[in-house]
């Protein structure tokens, strides 16, 4: 076992890592809920970015339906964004588990 290849090798995948997490932060997916009433956009890395919301279901007297669909469009954007980094990761890391805490496994 080569001490300095393995460390290089780590290097490289490091590297790559860092490379594809920043085009990631970049990258945007799209929720959209309520049939298309609430659109929420958000990046890979959890940042939301616009939320656009139909003025029809727009009732002061109701905002309670609003609100769920705000958060049930945010949630999915964030859970989207993630599985693509997740894909994104385990390409680099080649399905070692690198991705949760460095485990094996994905082990925190």
């Amino acid at each position: 076992m080569n001490i300095a290849k393995m460390m290089k090798q780590a290097q490289q995948m490091q590297g790559k890592m860092q490379k594809v997490q920043a085009e990631l932060a970049e990258q945007e997916v799209e929720a959209s809920v309520g049939g298309g009433k609430v659109t929420v956009t958000a990046t890979c890395s959890g940042d939301v970015r616009s939320i656009k919301i139909d003025p029809q279901i727009i009732d002061p007297a109701d905002s309670e339906i609003l609100e769920d669909l705000i958060l049930s469009g945010v949630t999915q954007a964030i859970e989207q964004g993630r599985k693509v980094m997740e894909e994104e990761m385990s390409k680099i890391t080649g399905g070692l588990g690198m991705g949760g805490g460095g485990l094996p496994g994905g082990l925190m």
